[in-house]
């Protein structure tokens, strides 16, 4: 029998990625309209959070925020509040940081998820990455820092003590795998990140392949908060293809109630987010 009344679970549905297509699946959303149904159906299934990527007109990975600014407005008017609305920075191989910085200026976004890799590519960009990590805190909007192997959490870790990122214990996303053919995570590739980690507050895992349910649920497990969702994975559990994001996100939920946690709301997470600034 699992404990009950543990601290909630966020979950956070990523319903598109940069990188997929309607050849990967036929129900990925892509416009803003769908990414506004898509909203509404993963919040009815448990989720606090949506994870937005954009695509031009072409349907390719863009950082513009006229597109984000239609994403954003189709996703308010289905949900309303009831989500946090987090966009990326993700490069994709196309934008720099002074990009990526530059965009999330121009939108101040409520949450923004940054890649620490991209933005702090090498020490020469150490001066302003400082400022605008000091700007997002002094606007208050959520930075979500996402880390792809355990050298990585040791860099952030570093950056904390030296000043150079704000926060003491900041949001962070553990990424197990890489954005590779057939990538399938498995729940121990959790393991050697928290064998690292400093962060207890607010981290979240996403993870490639079938066995999603089961790295959220070695999460949730540990304490931690949950991405869901076609960017990263299409599939159940038994690797049968999900037939949308909602679907993903209610095994999730299942996880969370299972572990007892409650699936959080868009206020229980701002809540969390807004001490950790």
């Amino acid at each position: 029998m699992q404990a009950k009344n543990l601290r909630p679970a966020i979950l956070c549905v990523a319903p598109n990625g940069a990188r997929r297509t309607r050849r990967d699946h036929p129900n990925l959303p892509v416009t803003p309209a769908e990414l506004g149904r898509v909203a509404a159906e993963s919040l009815e299934a448990g989720a606090a959070m949506i994870h937005l990527h954009v695509r031009d007109r072409n349907l390719a990975h863009v950082l513009d925020v006229s597109a984000y600014r239609a994403a954003i407005q189709a996703v308010r008017s289905q949900v309303g509040d009831r989500l946090v609305i987090q966009v990326t920075t993700e490069s994709c191989g196309l934008y720099g940081p002074e990009e990526q910085m530059r965009l999330v200026r121009e939108l101040r976004p409520e949450a923004v998820s940054l890649s620490i890799g991209e933005v702090l590519p090498d020490p020469t960009f150490e001066a302003q990455a400082a400022e605008f990590l000091d700007w997002l805190r002094a606007e208050g909007i959520f930075a979500q820092f996402i880390v792809f192997d355990a050298d990585q959490v040791r860099f952030l870790t570093g950056l904390i003590h030296r000043g150079i990122v704000p926060q003491s214990d900041p949001c962070v996303l553990f990424v197990l795998g890489r954005y590779t053919p057939n990538q399938q995570s498995a729940p121990s590739d959790l393991d050697p990140f928290l064998e690292v980690s400093p962060f207890r507050e607010a981290w979240f895992l996403c993870a490639f392949g079938k066995h999603e349910s089961a790295c959220v649920d070695r999460a949730l497990a540990r304490g931690g908060h949950a991405r869901i969702g076609f960017e990263n994975n299409f599939y159940r559990p038994d690797g049968t293809p999900a037939a949308g994001n909602a679907e993903l996100v209610g095994l999730a939920a299942t996880c969370s109630l299972q572990r007892g946690r409650s699936p959080a709301n868009a206020d229980q997470a701002r809540e969390l987010f807004s001490r950790l600034l």
